[in-house]
């Protein structure tokens, strides 16, 4: 069998007390912080003096991907390698990257605001916990455009495959009774995965409020749907959360995957670290990995691991494509503008950002909200079920139901605007532009002619006392040019310095639509809803829609799911990773979290980002395992799949799921640039990194 060392790299900075190491004072990253009760054990803490000089593997980001990933590849005995759950947001704390895109021409020159979690676990531990997956109808898009290029390894990415990887993660438990019946849930055990580290529940209690919404939305003509997890969530429902019922605590990829660990003296975690990029080498047009720099800070001396296999970067959608291009892998103009060596030009780093654009209408209530009952400081509003409370009631709407009797000539009209989309919107790199092209027709063809697909998401949000707001937030980002035409949004991301420690430029390109706003004022309008809302709270809004059949650009913000700058696409479509995920032009360097997705799906993005960890976990698992012999992967030019991952195929990851994989020893250490914990945002981190070392067989 294989013995391997695998090294995670993270950044974790112990800046606040409340997050000092207060159970084992002399480890830097045991994190004891109230909120969390488990403590990943200090013998798998390392520091710059105890680390390993070189790894078989590391993992470039301790995000909620890194760190499934870096569990799984240890979990064998033979490898090395809030209570308050909403309110008491780390958002605007250290622990938040706090990024900011450039000023959007579409929402009146203003910057967004872009949270990421800077803490082991990455953004799953600020999140707002939804639960919810995507379409069938999506994932099966999302591999039929790798499929296109070579079909090598992409049943890994089809909907069998993909939604046995989301369940392998779940540990599902069903709704208390009250809270079932308060809100009227629906769901479906079968759905949900039962025996993974990660819990899924209900709220252990539920705002009285919440039970006006399946009403309403079913008054409306929206059906409630059974459950928005089983690959058909259009309709209405209230989605499941990433909570602990043990405790009413949030469950995220460190409390799930780490901190349960034993032990392990193949897991190493070096704390207060920042990959500042990867060490290359080249040999002819194949471009090699052979160690990772990280420091402390800007200005800090700088350290290295040796790589005697793999980089797994999981930094997310920012900082994957910002560890790349600091390597001097992407568009040569960037890298080498930012003071960088270019030593891939590969023009899709960075390239096909897309995101979920909200806003949203706000009424007066004289009923009990969350922000209600939070305010009150009742014996209610301190329990742990009441601080569980997550607003989660939401619904997907489709175009038919969206669009009504206009929804044939809407379609017409999307499937015509292709070349003036085109001309007016991408940017870049001839392939590039094909990518978009590509990503546009998916979406013309397959996401808004769909009955199964939603284009709006509608979310009930009541954690401000006395007050009321339905949010509509675009899925599949068509949207206006001017009066006349259409257009699919998206952006791109890059660096303007050569220290990883400066943040890059991130530009979404975002555009708006008002057809969801105008159905979440119809919803607020509709019984029993409308008999528990006063005025409307924003009434040039309501007027605007009303008159002017457009909302002011100053009242539309992200909803944090940002994806598609490493996008999972064919080389000839800007693509960077394949569907081994492998880096194109490269031997060992592979992509595993939300960047790698090539366009957006209608649903949160927690859910699937853990089913690309664990089906990335299970690839690399399949490389290194099925033969003695297998280098760490082969060639991956020209759009061509890696030989040695070949046997990762859709079929044998989902025949794996049922049966004992072939054991590989791994040594892991995890170096995380923050540690902390809370909520309210989606997404991933910059990375930590993860290495292991292969030795000789035992």
């Amino acid at each position: 069998m294989w013995s391997v060392e695998l090294l995670a790299l993270t950044v974790a900075a112990l800046s606040s007390p409340a997050l000092c190491a207060s159970h084992f004072p002399n480890f830097p990253g045991a994190d004891a912080h109230p909120v969390f009760g488990r403590h990943l054990h200090p013998r798998n803490y390392i520091t710059e003096q105890t680390k390993s000089a070189s790894y078989d593997f590391v993992i470039a980001g301790g995000g909620l991907a890194g760190l499934v990933i870096a569990s799984r590849l240890s979990e064998d005995s033979n490898k090395r390698h809030s209570r308050s759950t909403y309110f008491n947001s780390l958002v605007g704390s250290a622990s938040d990257w706090a990024y900011t895109t450039i000023n959007q021409d579409n929402l009146q020159s203003r910057s967004v605001s872009w949270p990421r979690g800077r803490l082991l676990g990455g953004s799953s531990a600020i999140n707002g916990m939804y639960w919810v997956r995507p379409s069938v109808d999506e994932i099966n898009a999302w591999k039929d455009m790798i499929a296109a290029d070579n079909s090598s390894g992409t049943d890994a990415w089809g909907w069998d495959s993909f939604y046995a990887a989301m369940k392998k993660s779940e540990n599902f438990t069903p709704p208390v009774d009250d809270v079932q019946k308060a809100a009227g849930i629906n769901y479906d055990t079968s759905a949900h995965g039962s025996t993974g580290p990660l819990h899924s529940t209900y709220p252990g209690y539920m705002v009285p409020l919440v039970g006006n919404w399946l009403p309403s939305l079913n008054a409306a003509g929206i059906s409630s749907a059974t459950d928005g997890d089983n690959g058909d969530n259009i309709g209405g429902f209230i989605a499941p959360l990433s909570i602990n019922p043990a405790n009413w605590t949030r469950s995220y990829s460190k409390s799930a995957y780490i901190d349960p660990l034993p032990p392990r003296s193949n897991l190493h975690i070096l704390t207060n670290a920042t990959v500042t990029r990867l060490i290359l080498s080249t040999s002819g047009s194949t471009v090699t990995a052979t160690g990772v720099e990280y420091a402390s800070y800007s200005g800090a001396e700088k350290y290295s691991v040796n790589v005697n296999k793999e980089v797994i970067i999981t930094g997310g959608v920012v900082g994957s494509p910002q560890i790349l291009q600091l390597s001097g892998i992407g568009p040569k103009d960037v890298v080498t503008a930012a003071g960088v060596t270019s030593t891939l030009d590969l023009p899709g780093v960075g390239a096909h950002l897309q995101d979920h654009l909200s806003t949203g209408l706000y009424w007066a209530t004289e009923q009990d909200t969350q922000g209600t009952i939070y305010k009150s400081g009742s014996t209610l509003s301190q329990s742990a079920e009441f601080q569980s409370f997550v607003n989660s009631a939401t619904a997907y709407i489709n175009g038919s139901y969206l669009f009504g009797d206009s929804y044939e000539s809407f379609k017409e009209s999307v499937t015509g605007a292709l070349d003036t989309s085109v001309s007016t919107l991408a940017k870049g790199d001839a392939t590039v532009i094909e990518g978009y092209k590509a990503i546009y027709n998916v979406n013309a063809n397959k996401m808004f002619t769909s009955a199964n697909v939603g284009l709006v998401e509608l979310l009930l949000s009541i954690n401000v006392a006395g007050m009321v707001a339905i949010q509509a937030a675009l899925q599949h980002p068509l949207s206006a040019l001017d009066v006349y035409r259409l257009g699919y949004s998206q952006g791109q991301l890059y660096i303007n310095s050569s220290s990883v420690f400066d943040k890059p430029v991130i530009d979404p390109g975002y555009l708006t639509h008002q057809a969801g706003l105008k159905l979440a004022r119809k919803i607020g309008q509709t019984s029993p809803m409308k008999d528990i809302l006063g005025e409307n709270r924003h009434p040039d809004l309501a007027y605007r829609l009303t008159t002017m059949g457009g909302v002011a650009p100053w009242h539309v913000s992200t909803e944090y799911h940002p994806s598609g700058t490493c996008s999972m696409l064919p080389i000839s479509q800007g693509g960077v990773v394949d569907a081994n995920l492998l880096v194109y032009g490269t031997s060992n360097i592979r992509v595993a979290d939300s960047s790698i997705y090539p366009m957006n799906f209608a649903s949160h993005l927690g859910a699937p980002t853990y089913g690309v960890a664990e089906t990335a976990a299970e690839i690399i698992h399949a490389a290194y395992s099925t033969t003695t012999n297998a280098s760490s992967s082969g060639s991956n030019n020209s759009g061509s799949s890696s030989t040695s991952s070949s046997s990762s195929s859709g079929s044998s990851l989902l025949d794996r799921r049922r049966r004992p994989a072939k054991r590989l020893a791994v040594q892991l250490a995890i170096v995380h640039r923050r540690r902390c914990i809370s909520d309210v945002y989606h997404g991933c981190c910059l990375p930590p990194v993860i290495c292991y070392t292969q030795r000789t067989p035992r």
